[in-house]
């Protein structure tokens, strides 16, 4: 397998859209086992769509870089990050939005490419401080894992849920 790191094209989108659904698809499942299903199932009626018009809108919104990891001219992951305005809580700095890597492909270095050329992204457009946001489920643990490993530090937050 070789795989190459290039800006998305507008051909990539429907791939990378599916490739999402299957990565997050533990994800989803993950919330479901945390939350319950009444709670999961008011919050995330019908996971695949919101998800997928969710990653099709960051794909496209404006100031927005996105790259995709290709292997044999087929989208197996992609990284979106954007630089914050002088409007934002964090001065300076950028977020990796998204990333995502098709579970064919998982375990092999590609979502750490993904993440290293997102924030060599943001070095270059000047920011200084690089945020990414992940759950704290039992679905998230690879995420958390890669984002240590790339020097992240975690903020634990915890946001709570009551249906009523």
């Amino acid at each position: 397998m070789t795989v190459v790191i290039r800006d998305l094209e507008d051909a990539d989108v429907d791939g990378v859209v599916a490739l999402s659904l299957r990565a997050w698809a533990p994800v989803f499942a993950s919330f479901e086992a945390v939350l319950g299903r009444a709670v999961y199932r008011h919050l995330y009626p019908d996971w695949r769509a919101s998800q997928a018009a969710a990653v099709a809108r960051v794909l496209r919104a404006a100031g927005m870089r996105v790259r995709v990891a290709v292997d044999d001219g087929r989208p197996v992951g992609f990284v979106a990050v954007v630089v914050h305005d002088g409007t934002h809580d964090e001065p300076d700095g950028g977020e990796v939005e998204m990333l995502a890597v098709d579970p064919v492909v998982q375990r092999r270095g590609i979502g750490r490419a993904l993440l290293d050329d997102g924030v060599d992204q943001l070095r270059r457009a000047g920011v200084r401080i690089v945020a990414i946001g992940t759950g704290g489920d039992p679905g998230h643990a690879p995420a958390r894992r890669t984002y240590e490993a790339a020097g992240f530090t975690a903020l634990p937050l915890v946001r709570y849920y009551r249906l009523l």
